[in-house]
């Protein structure tokens, strides 16, 4: 549930520090050097689209210098010079116009050359669509990289899983670290189709139209370039605003589902202890705070773009003025001047396109820094290689000066020494909180000894792969785990490789499940989900019991296996689980101390320490901390009243 500790654990953690967004921004760039080949070719294509795109505005600006050509020509006499005519001019008085026809090139007495004009403008039209085609092969190259790159991701993700110890998963809720695992990822995936291709689109025409720029007019070019440090500032300053916003809103998310994840997991527990309300009061005030973080996240990048675009509409006046002056002093054609607009709005456009990407930007590296977190995390430690294994799996298992603690100020379990022989029962009961799933949870290596050493038949275990450890070991838990698959699916799931429908048959016979089983309507092909719907809490427990059964293995790890079921069906755990211990060496944790009388040796743990160690009767008759237990179960209580 998502209780005080709950709400702790998700927002603890480093979630908390400050983003580190050029740091991520790198590490997630470095992500797609596997893809090299692919970017070069993204990147080529992206320098000939853009070449041409910068290209267009000149060949229009041509066509309107044809235009304007043809125009004038008309006006005068044909036989007569261009020189000829703007001397005239002069003579006449009209220096000024004689000026700015200066930059035209027209002949006296000629008209629009429609022909050519139709040239230039098949030419433009021609150069604009080679333009398209190869971005929409960019484009395409784009969603090629990052997908592959999604995809490793998403691999490197399910690897880092799988390596991560126990102790990550324990101080996590489950939610959050799905969350990182599935919305982050989808986000960075997103965020990097929409904003990739067009980021270094932009970039490449801010080059390119800038350089085209100062070969048309110096002047003019530098007349653009002064709202570029307007610009930058703008960016700069709303982006550090923004961005804090938006690691709050992925982090808030991560929150919302684990809320969400538990609530769903746990809804019969919060319905039966009326716990809807409070439930809906967590959702409403985490949503709240995901809603005021995404707000302030897009509100404060959103006002990125207007203001931008005020930039630009800066730009665009001031290249006007500017350029329309030039144009009558006679430096430059009309053609010039309309191509250099379009150009001031080529400049500014990218510029705008990048600061109105900011917010997508800013979003992906937050949720990239919460999935390299979680790639970051430290992993268990490495196997050994080549790991060593017995000559023999027998099952003698022996604890010599073991201590462990999972806090290093708090001691658990302190010099721990026990030797278990092959085939024998170990029952371990104790207190909550005494160290019994602690002792398997270190026989499992799902933590590793502070010091001391186990082995198993001699071999330390520390020096054995995990998997190999493991492979011998099965384990029926309190907890049932069952998949969304059908039932022989899950049963078959205990087996290292293939296994037939009759071995699995077998094993759910051992385990007194193949009745209930039969009865299914569609027996072993019965599909249940990964809560087990539609069989029992006993049924799911034969289910898991099968299931190791089919393993095979040589030490049994049963933890408090029949504590939540009826009396027949304890009755049917209690024989599959002796028929499945018979021959074997088993650690049975227990609070049913009636399950454990048959051991061959029961452990009485209290503090991380053995108390006590021996037979039931023995125990019993030696009137210690057991006999405390075994009285507190089942002597009649005497009630005195006052």
């Amino acid at each position: 549930m998502a209780g005080p500790m709950g709400r702790m654990m998700a927002g603890g953690g480093p979630d908390q520090r400050s983003l580190d967004f050029k740091g991520s921004g790198k590490r997630l760039v470095a992500r797609f050097r596997p893809e090299r080949l692919t970017l070069y070719a993204l990147l080529l294509c992206v320098v000939v689209s853009v070449g041409l795109s910068v290209a267009g505005p000149k060949i229009l600006g041509a066509a309107t210098d044809l235009v304007f050509a043809g125009i004038v020509g008309r006006q005068f006499a044909a036989g007569t010079t261009k020189e000829q005519v703007l001397a005239a001019m002069r003579e006449r008085g009209d220096g000024r116009m004689a000026d700015m026809l200066r930059g035209t090139d027209f002949t006296p007495g000629k008209g629009i050359d429609f022909g050519a004009v139709g040239e230039v403008l098949l030419f433009a039209v021609g150069v604009f669509l080679v333009a398209g085609l190869l971005m929409a092969v960019a484009t395409r190259l784009v969603n090629r990289s990052v997908n592959r790159t999604m995809y490793r991701m998403r691999e490197d993700v399910q690897t880092k899983l799988s390596r991560l110890p126990l102790s990550y998963f324990d101080k996590r809720q489950r939610g959050e670290v799905l969350s990182r695992a599935t919305n982050d990822i989808d986000n960075i995936g997103q965020t990097l189709q929409q904003s990739m291709g067009q980021l270094i689109n932009s970039v490449l025409t801010v080059i390119g139209v800038l350089a085209v720029m100062f070969w048309v007019s110096w002047l003019l070019a530098l007349v653009a370039l002064v709202t570029v440090p307007l610009s930058f500032v703008v960016a700069t300053r709303v982006g550090k605003r923004s961005q804090p916003h938006f690691v709050q809103q992925w982090r808030s998310t991560g929150k919302l589902n684990a809320h969400v994840e538990e609530m769903y997991t746990g809804h019969t527990l919060v319905k039966v202890f009326g716990r809807q309300h409070e439930s809906a009061r967590q959702f409403a005030e985490q949503n709240d705070a995901l809603y005021e973080a995404g707000f302030k996240a897009q509100f404060n990048s959103g006002i990125m773009q207007p203001l931008m675009m005020f930039v630009s509409n800066l730009n665009y006046v001031l290249v006007a003025v500017v350029g329309g002056l030039r144009v009558a002093s006679g430096s430059l054609s009309i053609g010039d001047v309309q191509a250099f607009v379009q150009y001031s709005r080529q400049f500014s456009m990218p510029l705008t396109q990048v600061a109105s990407m900011a917010n997508l930007v800013q979003s992906g590296v937050a949720s990239a820094e919460r999935v390299f977190e979680l790639l970051d995390a430290e992993e268990q430690g490495a196997d050994p290689v080549p790991g060593v294994r017995p000559e023999e799996l027998r099952g003698l298992v022996a604890l010599e000066h073991v201590s462990f603690r999972y806090d290093p100020d708090r001691p658990l379990i302190e010099d721990l020494s026990l030797t278990v022989e092959p085939g024998h029962t170990v029952a371990i009961v104790g207190p909550t909180g005494a160290g019994k799933t602690t002792l398997v949870n270190l026989l499992m290596r799902f933590y590793d000894v502070s010091s001391g050493r186990i082995t198993l038949d001699g071999v330390d275990i520390a020096r054995m792969s995990r998997d190999e450890l493991r492979s011998g070991i099965g384990m029926v838990l309190q907890d049932t785990w069952l998949f969304g698959g059908t039932i022989a699916e899950n049963i078959a799931y205990g087996a290292a490789g293939e296994v037939t429908r009759g071995e699995i048959e077998e094993a759910a016979r051992a385990a007194h499940a193949d009745r209930f089983i039969r009865t299914l309507p569609d027996g072993y092909d019965t599909v249940i989900d990964d809560e087990g719907s539609g069989v029992s809490a006993g049924e799911k427990q034969l289910i898991t019991i099968a299931r190791a059964f089919l393993s095979d293995p040589v030490i049994l790890v049963l933890d408090e296996a029949t504590s939540s079921v009826d009396t027949r069906t304890e009755v049917l755990i209690q024989k599959a689980m002796a028929k499945l211990a018979h021959g074997r060496t088993s650690f049975v944790i227990a609070h049913r101390l009636s399950t454990i009388r048959d051991a061959d040796t029961i452990l009485v743990m209290e503090g991380g320490a053995i108390v006590e160690q021996g037979a039931h009767g023995d125990l019993l008759a030696a009137d210690g901390a057991y006999a405390r237990l075994y009285k507190a179960q089942f002597a009649q209580a005497v009630a005195e009243v006052d």
